[in-house]
């Protein structure tokens, strides 16, 4: 038996936390599989409560989801085989291939980062040997050489997989020469070498204004400079994984859902549809600002700290709000914890969250929620039983649900493997709605039924908006990069 089969592959760190990595690995990815080329992602460690449910029954980053679809191939644990989901402002929720490794405050997962490197190698090889490129995403920076024993995420990984660098520099937050500069100043000279180009993205304006500065940054480091990239205007019509990038309010349509921005808002992917409905109004209420009177809908989002995020709920006032929301003859929607918080309690018995013990939920459903450390991961498909409309998504939370307002549910079910259920909970009045299945919004059918008991007309037609946004990115890279030698550089070594 030969040797096993190795991909070409590169990877694409950056000088900085959001320089537009994930974006440019996702229509790179797009941009070789229209070249032909069997393509996949890979992020050694992504810290993100975005996250997304594979087929091979785990999660990863919802950006690594993106990317896959860039490249047009499934989603696979190994795409992202350590994601972080922090649970507070000092732990997090550590996932490896997949599935739950443990909590740790960030001092304890530094201990355990050496004995998850060869998890991680394996998962990249494994990708390596089904494609024909891998591209691989860093995380923050190179330079935070502070972070550099045990590291995993960015150079620590390229040496242990012996992969060539790209630098991606951000010149829209200034001072990019420095940045680009000062990594290479920074790094250990193996690093520097290892290291083979640099780009610059997100200009605005014309490029040919930063040639000096190309050729002063190819002189300083020895690098070579890749391209400029241009100002992607469509960027944010894709999904966001960062809550951080979530705008306050978008479009003027004459429907209004409101969303109150808790504050570990997870799986916010599921209002991705909606900011691009024309006939909707997408608020996000950030903390310390009251619900608007005008809503129809308020849409209680996914939290990775249910527990927590109702007591913050609670202290921006949003409980009054809501109270007042639902007796002017406004409706509720919570989705997976939004659904737990609209219940009567929510129960901790082995303090999972932080302390044991029951809360008091919102009180809208007749409903109560044990968590457990059990988590579900799966993909369903169904139908939406108040309209008969299809649905899919996927369920990505821990703790069961029960009460009188199960009995009518919201959707019925069957999960990967064909097991069918009935999901969600339904008020008396059909004005409050709970259910633990994301994505629900993507699925143009069922979007379509829902707006439309809100007075709405959709006609968007969303994975196909998405698809060709990912090629119009991968147009954009081709224009301003040069993607010959990129994978000149992938196939190196």
């Amino acid at each position: 038996m030969g040797p096993a089969r190795k991909a070409p592959a590169v990877m694409i760190q950056g000088t900085g936390s959001n320089v537009g990595k994930s974006l440019i690995v996702a229509g790179l990815c797009r941009l070789f599989a229209n070249r032909g080329l069997n393509v996949r992602p890979f992020k050694p460690q992504n810290m993100s409560n975005n996250a997304a449910v594979t087929s091979d029954g785990g999660e990863i980053g919802r950006a690594q989801a993106l990317q896959a679809m860039g490249c047009r191939t499934p989603l696979t644990v190994h795409m992202n085989p350590v994601l972080l989901k922090p649970e507070t402002d000092t732990g997090a929720q550590v996932i490896v291939q997949g599935k739950r490794f443990g909590t740790m405050r960030a001092r304890e997962y530094g201990k355990h980062k050496a004995e998850l490197l060869p998890k991680v190698l394996d998962s990249f090889e494994m990708l390596r040997a089904e494609a024909d490129l891998v591209l691989v995403e860093g995380a923050g920076s190179p330079a935070e050489i502070n972070l550099r024993a045990g590291d995993i995420a960015n150079m620590g990984f390229a040496e242990a997989a012996d992969l060539p660098v790209i630098l991606c520099g951000d010149i829209d937050r200034g001072g990019v020469i420095a940045s680009v500069v000062g990594t290479h100043a920074v790094l250990e000279p193996e690093e520097q070498a290892r290291i083979k180009g640099f780009f610059i993205n997100r200009f605005r304006g014309d490029v040919s204004l930063f040639d000096d500065g190309m050729r002063e940054i190819e002189t300083r480091t020895g690098w070579k400079g890749l391209g400029v990239v241009p100002w992607f205007a469509d960027a944010g019509k894709l999904p966001a994984e960062d809550a951080l990038d979530l705008a306050r309010g978008e479009g003027d349509g004459a429907i209004k859902i409101v969303v109150p921005v808790i504050s570990r808002i997870a799986n916010f992917d599921d209002l991705d549809p909606l900011r691009m409905e024309p006939g909707v109004t997408l608020e996000l209420v950030q903390p310390g600002s009251p619900l608007p009177l005008d809503a129809d809908l308020v849409l209680l989002p996914g939290s990775k700290s249910t527990i927590g995020d109702l007591e913050f709920f609670r202290a921006q006032g949003w409980d009054i709000d809501l109270i007042a929301h639902h007796r002017r003859g406004g409706h509720i929607l919570g989705v997976c914890g939004g659904y737990q918080m609209l219940g009567k309690t929510i129960s901790d018995p082995d303090g999972i969250e932080g302390k044991a013990g029951t809360v008091e939920g919102l009180g809208f459903l007749d409903v109560e929620t044990v968590l457990t450390a059990d988590k579900s991961l799966v993909q369903a498909t169904g139908k939406h039983l108040p309209s008969g409309a299809p649905v899919s998504g996927y369920e990505i939370h821990i703790g069961r649900t029960t009460g009188m307002d199960c009995a009518r549910p919201a959707f019925h079910l069957r999960e990967d493997g064909g097991r069918p259920k009935l999901d969600g909970a339904m008020s008396k009045d059909g004005r409050v709605v709970g259910t633990y299945l994301h994505g629900l919004f993507t699925d143009d059918g069922f979007r379509k039924a829902y707006l439309s008991g809100f007075g709405a007309v959709s006609d968007l037609a969303y994975d196909a908006r998405i698809d060709a946004v990912l090629d119009d990115l991968a147009s954009h890279l081709e224009k301003a990069l040069d993607v010959d030698a990129v994978l000149e550089i992938a196939s190196a070594r």
